[in-house]
């Protein structure tokens, strides 16, 4: 853990790579977490902990499978936003987004339980959907 200020906007121009988070520091047992993400992510659930979300820039949207049936939240640039544990969510970010996350150190970007991972190049924008 650094003993310095971070600077998010300067960690954020070291990596290119989309849905790929960055931890940029830890709290307790927590990681915090940068990442660039555009277009959908899979849908995905961490069944034993809550995932944090902070929009640093652009607009984030997340669905949600909850037992009323599922939506979407919209977030712009400032708002946050906790998933609960055990829901099934999908982030997007149709014109790309940069956020921060807070989840338990070790925590697998595509949850415990996940659709299955992409393991290619979207020919429209030349970024890799792995995730």
């Amino acid at each position: 853990m650094s003993n310095q200020p971070i600077s998010l906007r300067q960690a954020l121009t070291t990596f290119d790579a989309l849905w790929s988070p960055r931890i940029v520091t830890r709290v307790n047992d927590y990681d915090v977490r940068i990442a660039k993400v555009e277009g959908e992510h899979i849908w995905h659930a961490h069944d034993d902990t809550d995932e944090f979300f902070l929009v640093l820039d652009g607009e984030l949207h997340i669905s949600l499978r909850e037992p009323g049936g599922e939506r979407t939240v919209v977030l712009p640039q400032g708002a946050v936003f906790t998933v609960p544990a055990g829901t099934e969510h999908r982030p997007a970010a149709p014109t790309g987004a940069a956020i921060l996350m807070f989840e338990p150190t070790g925590t697998p970007t595509v949850g415990d339980r996940h659709d299955e991972v992409p393991a290619h190049v979207d020919a429209t924008t030349g970024h890799n959907l792995h995730a």
